[in-house]
């Protein structure tokens, strides 16, 4: 079997005049199509190093990454990188902006822009297409964000906490609205993130990276009820909404669980619950 994501013995150094740093130390795991995936681990553990290596913009120095069996660094086209910033043009508008990355890769004709005004429909942003940046609530900018990202169409989804820069508030409303978009395209999702309750109320399965050098120390295969058919925001899914999941009994559950497994680091206090 062919996964859509393949990470096997994976380490990474970084190299100085001072000497080498070790990042990353035999990571493995897959991701199968339509399937989320959230990455904690310690302040500083390598996270992101991990994203960059994902992404095909470094390479390991041992084991290997692929998509769909091809070495990430030669499917770039089928990889979407959605940062913690929304990095929206202010002397654009936002179907200027969304269209930024078709523009770039000389994608954008008469049918690529009815996609995009068709996706800027569908997920709330039609009435604003023509606003400016600073018009726009910080959920609505990323909102913006990720349809750019989505309108190249990536089969992998990479997301280096994109909700960071967010007041919690308005993180917990875009959380759900971004995962319900997510699921409904059935696009594969790595995202790194420092919440444990947002890893918990996104994924289907939780990576735990130890310290540097990182290695996995858990995966944790997340099971809650289905969700009911008036359950709002996933038309398309039987899986329940980041805010449902966070009410759910199974909740506290593996948060406890995910806790424990990460208390052993020095680090751990960077950990607090949100919720």
């Amino acid at each position: 079997m062919v996964h859509k994501l393949n990470v096997q013995n994976v380490s990474y150094s970084y190299h100085t005049i001072e000497g080498e740093t070790a990042a990353l130390s035999d990571i493995s795991f897959t991701a199968d199509t339509g399937e989320f995936i959230a990455v904690v681990g310690p302040s500083g553990c390598g996270k992101s190093t991990l994203l960059s290596l994902l992404s095909g913009l470094a390479r390991p120095e041992s084991g290997f990454v692929l998509i769909d069996g091809k070495p990430a660094e030669l499917a770039k086209e089928a990889i979407g990188y959605m940062l913690q910033k929304d990095h929206l043009f202010e002397w654009r508008s936002i179907l200027s902006n969304a269209a930024l990355g078709l523009e770039i890769q000389k994608r954008l004709d008469a049918d690529s822009r009815f996609r995009l005004v068709q996706m800027l429909k569908t997920y709330g942003l039609d009435q604003f297409q023509d606003k400016h940046p600073s018009q726009l609530s910080g959920g609505m900018r990323q909102r913006a964000a990720l349809i750019r990202t989505l309108a190249l169409n990536p089969d992998l989804l990479l997301l280096d906490e994109p909700f960071s820069a967010l007041d919690y508030q308005t993180r917990l409303s875009v959380c759900d609205d971004i995962s319900s978009i997510i699921r409904d395209t059935k696009k594969t999702a790595v995202l790194v993130t420092h919440d444990l309750s947002e890893a918990i109320s996104v994924a289907d399965r939780v990576i735990i990276l130890s310290s540097r050098p990182a290695s996995v120390k858990k995966i944790i295969t997340l099971s809650f009820p289905p969700a009911s058919s008036q359950s709002s925001g996933l038309e398309h899914s039987n899986v329940l909404s980041p805010m449902e999941r966070r009410n759910a009994p199974e909740f506290s559950y593996y948060f406890n669980l995910i806790w424990k497994e990460l208390k052993s680091d020095a680090s751990s206090s960077h950990y607090a619950e949100k919720s």
